[in-house]
């Protein structure tokens, strides 16, 4: 798979994510967080199950001994922003949410400087700075004062971060990106539907109510995207992928427009332009400067 192939894997997760954003906001309508979070992952990890069996099936070197403990680890990241966020939509405006959970952007390549000691593209600082103002133009350029539900978000970036950068070392390292997802989306399901279990209502009723919203997610947002995700992350960095994923901001807005009759302003449309400003200088500039590279080395 080329790296452009890879950063469009990374950019229809973005798509899928925006438009589950509808089913996520609806849901919590008839089904608590730590529920909604459960169901959804336990349907993810029957979408992963036969991608892993077969992948498993094909594999030509055994699993690396520490690949379950470091899948294991990703999960607990993802269950960490999932949970974050769903609880600071509880409290906190659409506003806040989309321009405090899009800090992830730039989150990823202060982590990976800090903790992998690599240091991205140059073009990373300045891409990351334009997706994450357009973001906030996006959310209507306004930002009230931070409650509850804002500071959980920022934690819910920061956790994204983290599940970003761990899917930049172990999928690529351990070949197997089908098992890591099944693993992530299990711990998931089993920590949600345990603490669900613990601190929230449940019944049949409530969970038919929220079904379609759950289908969704589980099957769309939670399966097919975070798949997307771990599979293009495997032939591109994880702060090109940051940037690519920070498009479910972009596409939240346009199928809330579609979908819940919302109304992007001039500000959100001009985010819009901000954003994939940011996503084509990402794609073009490194491969333009490889190009002149190779271009060099030739007349050399």
């Amino acid at each position: 798979m080329t790296r452009i192939q890879a950063n469009l894997f990374l950019l229809l997760s973005g798509a899928i994510w925006g438009a589950g954003f509808v089913a996520q906001s609806t849901a919590m309508q008839a089904i608590g967080p730590l529920s909604f979070i459960g169901l959804r992952f336990a349907i993810a990890t029957l979408v992963a199950l036969p991608l892993a069996l077969v992948e498993a099936r094909r594999a030509t070197a055994p699993l690396p001994r520490a690949a379950m403990r470091n899948f294991i680890l990703v999960g607990l990241a993802l269950f960490g922003g999932a949970v974050t966020q769903q609880y600071g939509l509880l409290t906190t405006t659409v506003t806040n949410s989309g321009f405090l959970t899009g800090l992830y952007v730039i989150f990823v390549p202060v982590l990976t400087v800090v903790f992998l000691r690599r240091r991205p593209h140059w073009i990373i600082w300045p891409a990351a700075l334009m997706a994450s103002f357009g973001i906030f133009l996006l959310s209507g350029g306004t930002l009230s004062g931070l409650n509850r539900g804002d500071l959980l978000t920022i934690v819910c970036a920061f956790f994204w971060a983290i599940q970003v950068l761990l899917i930049g070392v172990f999928a690529a390292a351990t070949g197997r990106p089908m098992l890591l997802s099944m693993t992530q989306f299990a711990v998931c399901a089993v920590s949600g539907i345990l603490l669900a279990a613990a601190f929230e209502p449940l019944s049949l009723d409530r969970i038919a109510a929220a079904l379609p919203q759950i289908l969704y997610a589980g099957v769309f947002s939670s399966g097919i995207a975070f798949i997307c995700q771990v599979v293009g992350q495997r032939y591109t960095t994880a702060p090109q992928a940051a940037i690519f994923l920070s498009s479910e901001a972009l596409f939240a807005a346009l199928f809330g427009v579609l979908l819940l009759d919302e109304v992007i302003t001039p500000s959100g449309y001009l985010g819009c332009i901000v954003i994939f400003a940011a996503i084509l200088v990402v794609e073009l500039v490194p491969e333009l400067a490889k190009r002149r590279r190779r271009a060099a080395g030739a007349a050399a």
